[in-house]
């Protein structure tokens, strides 16, 4: 593991408030503050499938990422409703990381629009303790 992710890891490995721009069908940029975490090479949150972000994704995936000393490019990927199967590992990883919040009304699991939305980093800057770590796709793989 490079030393950005290990950075990344102990920076976002936990509830994060990241800002997440989309792009629109106009060409038009998007700013939304998230709840996020990063685990191995992307950002998760829980999101709905009908929100804007998700409209925007679906027409163009690529998407801007930023916090705390970091900005970075990625593609936005929908993993589908957070109870699916596969979905189980990062699932219970984002109710803990989150359960300060997660039952507090605003999350409805039994809704099948409620989704994951994986934010797949392809390159980033980084900064810490003085030192500026630029990265891209191959050197995550």
């Amino acid at each position: 593991m490079g030393k950005h992710l290990e950075i990344l890891s102990e920076r976002f490995g936990k509830d994060s408030l990241m800002a997440l721009e989309t792009v629109d069908e106009k060409g038009i940029p998007w700013v939304r503050t998230i709840d996020a975490i990063f685990y191995e090479d992307s950002f998760y949150t829980i999101t709905y499938a009908l929100s804007n972000k998700m409209k925007h994704i679906e027409n163009n995936d690529m998407v801007a990422i930023s916090g705390e000393w970091f900005s970075g490019h990625a593609v936005g990927e929908n993993l589908g409703h957070i109870k699916l199967a596969r979905n189980k590992e990062i699932a219970d990883k984002l109710r803990s990381a989150f359960a300060s919040w997660y039952d507090n009304g605003h999350t409805n699991e039994e809704d099948p629009n409620t989704i994951i939305l994986k934010i797949k980093l392809t390159d980033g800057t980084l900064f810490s303790n003085g030192i500026k770590y630029e990265f891209n796709c191959e050197e995550i793989k």
